[in-house]
């Protein structure tokens, strides 16, 4: 195998691949990247048993020449030291050179590197996806689910399926959920051209958050095809594969209450940076005790620390109906809430100090965010 190479793009391919390695593998072939190298330019896989990244560079984009290709063929390189060497590299240019013996010459300006390559035929196969179901999201679309959604994970293995993100469609609309059993994240969308045939999915958590460092800040679209053990997301020269969590997802939308008996409309960025200030007194297992006055238009937040020491906070609400409520809640799980609501104007249901409560935009309710509040009268 012999080629030349625009450094910048290797580097932007390597930095898609290397989301996927890992030094914890069961199988050390794994802590290698595969290159393969043919007449229409280079492809880069890692992997982790887990998450499975192809990205593929062409011998020319948009009229310009990215490869130079004398000679086909594939190596292993050591993942963490050959994205280094390219990292530090001198210039943009950059030749490699595999001999018989898997020696891995890397040559650029007056630096010269020589690695002992593997066996690329060692190497696992990609996981085999049949279409079995598939759709397309834009990318910016996918981002928003993930970020709304994805942070409400379990981040305990005693139960599997709760570390993943519930995707649901039926009836043309998308539902993606999340839950760790203290609070609920729920995202819908109706994007275009969604499967008549009602199916559902469980991605692991992790998997979506490594995706969203390698989606774009654009409309592209993701194409996404999901098998019986496996998802694989498509974006422009990027193959993202995935294992699905087996199990059944707990049935949710009746943890969602469908009355309420206090409604409060309030400045969603007010209110977090209330909570935020009242959080720095309050010890982690502890909880901030927010109490509505539905006399005064006004939510006053509260945290007591006997160690460090105690904080009051009013906030002005733009809307107070029902019943007065004292309630008390986790303050990470209130921020965490918040920030997935992007609206300037959030809509709180409370139906009672004990039960959970839910936030969502006052303009679309498109995302819900469900918080148990905990005891501490």
């Amino acid at each position: 195998m012999k080629f030349e190479i625009v450094r910048d793009e290797l580097l932007d391919g390597l930095n898609d691949v290397m989301k996927a390695i890992s030094s914890k593998v069961t199988i050390p072939i794994l802590t290698g990247i595969k290159i393969e190298v043919n007449e229409n330019g280079m492809s880069m896989i890692g992997s982790n048993s887990d998450i499975t990244i192809r990205t593929f560079i062409p011998v020319e984009r948009d009229g310009k020449e990215l490869i130079k290709i004398e000679e086909k063929g594939s190596i292993i390189l050591q993942a963490r030291v050959f994205s280094e060497i390219i990292r530090k590299l001198p210039t943009n240019e950059v030749k490699i050179n595999v001999t018989d013996g898997l020696q891995t010459l890397i040559q650029s300006g007056k630096s010269e590197f020589k690695l002992i390559g593997s066996n690329p035929d060692e190497y696992p196969v990609l996981p085999e996806v049949k279409d079995e179901h598939s759709f397309t999201l834009q990318s910016d679309l996918m981002k928003s689910i993930i970020r709304e959604t994805v942070f409400a994970v379990s981040q305990q293995e005693t139960r599997p399926i709760l570390t993943g993100v519930h995707w649901t469609v039926e009836d043309g609309r998308l539902s993606c959920v999340a839950t760790d059993s203290h609070r609920l994240a729920r995202r819908l969308a109706t994007p275009e051209n969604m499967p008549s045939i009602p199916f559902s999915f469980v991605i692991p958590g992790k998997s979506l958050q490594e995706f969203n460092k390698i989606l774009p800040d654009s409309n592209d679209p993701v194409e996404i095809l999901i098998s019986d053990q496996q998802v694989l997301f498509k974006i422009n020269h990027v193959l993202f594969y995935s294992r699905l969590l087996e199990g059944n997802y707990p049935d949710t939308s009746r943890l969602i209450p469908e009355d309420h008996k206090t409604s409060i409309v309030v400045n969603g960025r007010a209110l977090l940076q209330s909570i935020d200030r009242a959080s720095l007194v309050a010890k982690e297992e502890q909880n901030n005790i927010v109490r509505f006055s539905t006399d005064e238009k006004m939510i006053e937040i509260s945290s007591n620390s006997p160690e460090v020491g105690k904080v009051e906070e009013l906030v002005e609400a733009v809307k107070v109906e029902g019943e007065e409520l004292k309630i008390s809640f986790s303050a990470k799980y209130m921020m965490d809430a918040l920030r997935a609501i992007d609206g300037q104007d959030i809509e709180i249901q409370f139906t009672g100090a004990m039960r959970p409560f839910i936030l969502k935009s006052v303009d679309s309710d498109s995302i819900l965010q469900l918080i148990l509040p905990v005891r501490t009268y």
